[in-house]
């Protein structure tokens, strides 16, 4: 449920992003997609959690693909997905 001082936009945004997890969980791609998911809610996590930090972390590296304005780093994904419950440093 979204709350009063949440924006729209954001709230948006992270529905995508939780959706495009949810599709990488169920393709398989990439696989430390899966991996970090079984790797966080063996260390307590609930599935909820850790979806929502994978959302995160698929924020941070699409912030950095426009930032650079290069493609998508795949293996840096796949870095910060495995660093996770660490999250990304970002400069916001």
């Amino acid at each position: 449920m979204q709350s009063p001082e949440q924006d729209p936009d954001e709230v948006f945004a992270r529905e995508r992003l939780v959706e495009a997890v949810e599709n990488q969980l169920a393709a398989n791609q990439p696989d430390a997609a899966q991996a970090t998911l079984n790797k966080l809610t063996l260390v307590g996590y609930s599935r909820e959690e850790s979806v929502e930090m994978m959302a995160r972390v698929l924020a941070y590296s699409v912030g950095l693909m426009l930032d650079q304005d290069a493609p998508f780093d795949m293996p840096a994904y796949e870095q910060a997905l495995r660093n996770l419950p660490e999250l990304p440093e970002t400069t916001d």
